[in-house]
């Protein structure tokens, strides 16, 4: 019995003859393996990044797929880091909790790395992950409550972004390969709001009768309340008859809005603005810049709404950093005065459109809160403070948070592995952490949320 690995429609890249060359010279660099023929291993345990970890006469292997127990034979691959991956050729021995993929493209798609799992096992290891990163830190014990998994089902996903290429006659649309630059032409996907799988064959359509030979682009797609919204990221100015194509398709396929952006962080330049861009939070209605950030699954917002609202219940006035579009600060406005900081400028002009709507509840300031926080003294007129950085955390922030007298901090966090490093920074400054509850925002992948409860 050989591991599931089903076929999917994957492309070789192209890649430029000074490309080839740097990865000679790197392939001669490579280190040799330790023995070309297939070895038996057992799968000791799922990683971080959802490979199986074993070892073989102490030589570490990352085998995808796999779940612990599994017996197999294996080939040592690529190098990695601390090890190598590990190929599987025969499955010897099947653990228990495997389940079959329900996407055709599982196993060469990159956007997801764990439907081999059945639902029990994949739940129990994504909160094995935080637990893990928890207790690394020092930050578990008895009086630190962990939460049940908050799960995003099947079809839940309202944003993504595909890639885009023509290669002769064909279009090519979807996502990389794991750890690789080679593109799977996705057809379907079981993660993706139905609505945004519906327009997968159409914009392979119209993105092939646009784009010429060999040219690449982005493209963005979020799921907003009045309609999908669509961004071309990298595509040139288009001619007119390019322009005429791209609005009868928005036209056909009941778009929102179509723009695209000629380069990474440019502004979004507008094809076809068929209904405003609309999205609700707490009651607010505010339209998002195309293309703009917002979380990527109703229930995951949910979550994170609902840990702040019982994190901050009381407070007469809270502060909401990395505020965003509002995704939080308009909910807790409806119920405080809420002060909302933010460093983007599109983000702030949602906010600013859904102040108007509650007058006096909700102010709005502009800054970098990574050069710029909000310093412990002027922390000291809020009873609450919801924090919600990018990836990157806010070590600077949780510094002078640290130092306030805030009683209560609610921060939600996109990556354990920074959260942890700024909870330290709370902990060390005289807070005590009281919950934290894991949210799955993507589904069958390895990447976890989550939202902390600290009190002073």
């Amino acid at each position: 019995m050989s591991p599931r690995r089903p076929s999917g429609r994957g492309r070789p890249e192209r890649r430029s003859p000074e490309r080839k060359q740097a990865e000679r010279k790197q392939a001669e660099r490579r280190p040799e393996p330790p023995v070309r023929g297939p070895v038996e291993i057992v799968v000791e345990r799922v990683g971080a990044r959802g490979d199986g970890l074993a070892v073989w006469q102490g030589h570490r292997l990352y085998v995808p797929q796999a779940l612990a127990g599994d017996r197999m034979m294996v080939t040592f691959g690529e190098p990695r880091a601390d090890g190598w991956e590990g190929v599987p050729v025969t499955l010897l021995a099947e653990a228990p909790g495997r389940a079959e993929p329900p996407c055709p493209h599982a196993g060469l798609c990159g956007g997801c790395a764990l439907q081999h799992m059945d639902d029990a096992i994949y739940a129990a290891w994504k909160t094995e992950l935080l637990t893990a990163t928890l207790e690394r830190a020092g930050l578990a014990g008895p009086e630190v409550r962990l939460n049940p998994l908050v799960r995003t089902p099947p079809g839940g996903r309202r944003r993504a972004v595909l890639t885009a290429v023509r290669r002769g006659r064909r279009l090519w649309l979807g996502f990389n390969e794991r750890a690789s630059h080679r593109l799977v032409d996705v057809e379907t996907c079981p993660v993706l709001a139905p609505a945004l799988v519906a327009l997968l064959a159409p914009l392979r359509a119209v993105l092939a009768e646009i784009l010429a030979d060999g040219q690449q682009i982005d493209v963005a797609l979020t799921l907003l309340d009045d309609g999908p919204d669509l961004v071309l990221e990298g595509l040139p100015a288009p001619d007119l008859p390019r322009l005429e194509v791209l609005a009868a398709f928005a036209e056909a396929q009941d778009l929102a809005r179509l723009s695209y952006r000629t380069k990474p962080g440019g502004d979004a330049l507008p094809i076809a603005r068929r209904r405003t861009g609309l999205v609700g939070f707490g009651g607010v209605t505010v339209s998002p810049a195309p293309g703009a950030f917002l979380q990527a699954s109703r229930e995951g917002e949910a979550a994170l709404v609902a840990a702040a609202l019982a994190g901050c219940a009381g407070a007469e006035s809270v502060a909401d950093l990395f505020a965003g579009s509002g995704t939080i600060g308009f909910p807790l406005a409806a119920r405080t005065r809420v002060h909302a900081v933010e460093g983007d400028a599109q983000a702030l002009a949602a906010l600013d459109q859904g102040a108007r709507q509650l007058p006096g509840r909700l102010t709005v300031e502009r800054r970098d809160l990574f050069r710029d926080p909000v310093t412990a003294a002027e922390l000291a007129r809020f009873q609450a403070v919801v924090i919600d950085p990018p990836r990157a955390g806010a070590q600077a922030q949780a510094a002078e948070l640290a130092r306030s007298a805030v009683p209560v901090v609610v921060a939600l966090s996109c990556n354990p592995a920074t959260f942890v490093r700024d909870a330290r920074t709370l902990v060390e400054g005289g807070y005590r952490l009281l919950e934290v509850t894991p949210i799955d925002q993507f589904l069958w992948s390895p990447h976890l949320e989550l939202a902390a409860l600290f009190r002073r």
